[in-house]
């Protein structure tokens, strides 16, 4: 009887097990044919797992979500900024609460991150820019 590599998750620890493996065969470089099918397997049952156990909160700040994923994946700022194709001031300025996420960088994170658009497209607010501040004080 052959054993399968792969079943349904069924625990945290079976969770984070397939998530490290994950993690291994998307920053490992060039990947056979084998390792593009085991990839999005795991995709699969990892996405499968999220939605049954809502690991990530849909009204969470989107910011910090940013924040946690980046931390997770051991990234700076500069490193997400590369990885989306966006300038390094743009990215800084999303994580200090001073520009709000466009669609396009929404798209961007949805796809390196691989969770879902609706997880980052919360309301929340930004921290008011001298010129706000002035605006807001002009009858």
């Amino acid at each position: 009887m052959i054993t399968l590599p792969y079943t349904i998750i069924k625990n945290k620890k079976q969770y984070q097990a397939y998530c490290a493996r994950h993690q291994e065969l998307v920053f490992g470089g060039a990947k056979s044919k084998n390792e593009q099918d085991e990839l999005e397997l795991l995709e699969l049952l990892i996405d499968t797992w999220d939605e049954a156990h809502n690991t990530f909160q849909t009204t969470a700040d989107p910011v910090a979500l940013i924040k946690l994923l980046m931390q997770e994946h051991q990234m700076q700022a500069k490193d997400l900024a590369a990885a989306l194709g966006i300038s390094k001031s743009l990215m800084s300025e999303i994580l200090n609460y001073k520009k709000s996420l466009s669609k396009e960088v929404i798209r961007l994170l949805s796809v390196h991150f691989k969770i879902q658009q609706e997880s980052l497209n919360v309301p929340y607010n930004l921290k008011n820019n001298e010129w706000q501040q002035q605006a807001e004080r002009i009858p």
